[in-house]
């Protein structure tokens, strides 16, 4: 019998783009821009929620949708071109379409930024769609009827449960294996690296 089309979903930050360069960067920008002390390493260690969450931590409450508005313009000239792709995306991408399915980035990143990342680094999944953290994940993942959702944080393990998908989680970001399986990750990989060979195996299962 042949595979049925399925969708895979992905997270962007710590998942498929090491973001910590270009993010840290903007941040220590930012800084220089406000007058505002900011930890750029501090920040880079926490990478997974929205944007807000983590400037609440420097800027009154009353300012932080401006900066957040000031950060996001600033983000494509200083923070795409120092973003590297982690090891094994592109490969990921490609298993994923040699079985015939279908590659969507789901992202708490601003989406025109995540958008730049992508292009920048010639990742071209059928799908990108931004500002959605953890549960929230599960409004795209359900629309595209995504069947498998890969993330590296424990917010994108909710969001693939809260989706009824299945959780892949990767050890590359913020969140430990043993945080990612408390979490109710159904799968922990090291990297993307091992991916291809994970998904070799879950597709016979399927069939």
């Amino acid at each position: 019998m042949a595979h049925m089309a399925f969708t895979v979903g992905f997270d962007l930050d710590m998942t498929l783009i090491d973001s910590r360069p270009g993010i840290r960067a903007c941040y220590q920008a930012l800084s220089e821009r406000t007058g505002t002390y900011i930890d750029a390493d501090l920040a880079v260690t926490r990478l997974g929620p929205p944007l807000a969450e983590e400037l609440v931590h420097w800027f009154p409450a009353e300012e932080v949708a401006a900066v957040a508005d000031l950060y996001r313009a600033m983000y494509p000239t200083i923070a795409i071109a120092a973003t590297p792709a982690l090891a094994g995306a592109r490969e990921a991408i490609g298993a994923v379409r040699q079985s015939g399915g279908r590659v969507i980035v789901v992202t708490a990143k601003y989406e025109p930024n995540a958008k730049l990342h992508l292009a920048h680094l010639g990742l071209e999944p059928d799908a990108v769609i931004g500002d959605l953290w953890a549960e929230q994940k599960a409004e795209a993942l359900r629309e595209h009827d995504a069947a498998v959702y890969v993330g590296d944080h424990v917010g994108d393990v909710r969001g693939a449960r809260t989706a009824g998908a299945l959780s892949v989680a990767v050890a590359t970001g913020p969140c430990s294996p043993e945080e990612l399986r408390a979490a109710g990750a159904d799968v922990v990989l090291t990297d993307l690296s091992e991916f291809p060979g994970w998904l070799s195996d879950y597709r016979p299962a399927r069939a």
